[in-house]
């Protein structure tokens, strides 16, 4: 059987999303589990997947980005997928574990992948790093000190600085930092 995993970072990615549920219906995916959560967050359809997975069967993706979040990870996977008996097909680059020379290439490209996003990394902090210096960065908007005026007048109507948080959807140590700096 062949098993489909598709994944983007964030619901905003609709297109690269159904792009991937397509090729995986287009390759003969009769199961494609779907999830749009970050790499790094739990992902239950991932692990539903390879729980699914039966010896013979293929997990099948369109791209090792939308598998695993570096070259440990990856690996991990794979040698969870291989206790199974189920091998690995990465659609865009026609790699297939189930030869020698796919998993090889599997892992080559794993450690290149995993080379290109810290790259990336390192310049995305460089960037950050120059427009602090700039002044040009002004960073993620404070969305906890937009209610402190709420928070303020809650609390001084009794309200315990938990129920504050939770009627706000903020922190409660940003309750706390609210009321320490007055």
């Amino acid at each position: 059987m062949l098993i489909g995993y598709a994944r983007t970072s964030t619901v905003e990615q609709v297109a690269g999303f159904d792009s991937q549920v397509s090729a995986l219906t287009a390759e003969g995916c009769e199961r494609v589990f779907k999830e749009q959560v970050s790499s790094v967050a739990e992902r239950e359809q991932l692990e539903e997947a390879i729980r699914f997975a039966r010896s013979g069967d293929v997990f099948t993706v369109t791209k090792l980005d939308r598998l695993a979040r570096n070259t440990q990870h990856l690996l991990e996977i794979v040698q969870r997928l291989e206790a199974k008996g189920v091998s690995l097909r990465v659609l865009n680059l026609g790699l297939d574990t189930s030869t020698p020379t796919g998993k090889l290439m599997l892992t080559m490209l794993g450690a290149v992948g995993q080379f290109e996003r810290e790259i990336m990394l390192e310049r995305q902090k460089e960037g950050v790093a120059k427009a602090k210096a700039e002044g040009k960065y002004k960073g993620r908007k404070p969305t906890a000190q937009a209610k402190k005026a709420d928070v303020l007048a809650l609390v001084a109507s009794g309200a315990t600085k938990e129920a504050v948080a939770k009627q706000l959807g903020i922190g409660v140590a940003s309750v706390y930092r609210m009321l320490k700096s007055g």
